[in-house]
């Protein structure tokens, strides 16, 4: 039995903090999983930023819903799901993500939850569990699936190398260039053929 698992900001949807970092003008707010590989020091680096301008959950709502999924998003989800099972694992947050999960048709989604106070102020992040995307993959195969999974960033690269079969989406040019095993795609249809050849 076969399960694909999908990176959701930089595959399906833009990068939320990105998005943000040019809604706010504040630039250290680019700073993404594709230039971090520690995502514990990633947050932590965010929150102060946020502490440091004010700013918290309210205002990063309001600049979600602004957010749509990529051209054609939905529709490649909608084939993938029509034939095989698909789980979004994502390092992002349930606040972040509901959004963008209603304009995606609800699919499933493994994702983290923060921490904030009355206020809106993020104060913490409780991640699902230790190298959540891998650790999934992991737990997934010991439960009788053959995992295939997509991503874009370095946290998606344990669970693309852990699984059956890997991809590389909208990824960077280090991170093609460093894992050249992996096939690589810029194209929903593309990904979507390699993924039905595996199936």
């Amino acid at each position: 039995m076969n399960i694909v698992c999908l990176d959701m900001e930089g595959v399906l949807v833009p990068e939320i903090w990105i998005a943000f970092s040019e809604a706010t003008g504040i630039p250290e707010l680019k700073r993404t999983t594709r230039d971090e590989p520690d995502y514990d020091k990633l947050m932590k680096f965010r929150i102060g930023i946020l502490k440091e301008h004010g700013l918290g959950l309210k205002e990063i709502k309001e600049t979600i819903e602004k957010i749509d999924p990529y051209p054609g998003a939905r529709e490649f989800l909608d084939k993938l799901r029509s034939v095989t099972q698909v789980i979004i694992l994502s390092d992002t947050f349930y606040q972040f993500a509901m959004p963008l999960m209603k304009k995606l048709g609800y699919p499933s989604l493994f994702c983290n939850e923060l921490i904030a106070a009355d206020s809106g102020e993020i104060t913490g992040f409780k991640m699902r569990c230790e190298k959540s995307k891998l650790t999934t993959v992991k737990g997934l195969q010991a439960m009788g699936f053959d995992t295939i999974a997509a991503g874009d960033s370095f946290n998606d690269l344990g669970m693309i190398e852990a699984s059956r079969a890997g991809f590389l989406f909208r990824s960077t040019e280090q991170i093609i260039k460093d894992h050249p095993q992996f096939p690589a795609f810029d194209e929903y249809d593309d990904l979507l053929a390699a993924i039905m050849k595996e199936l």
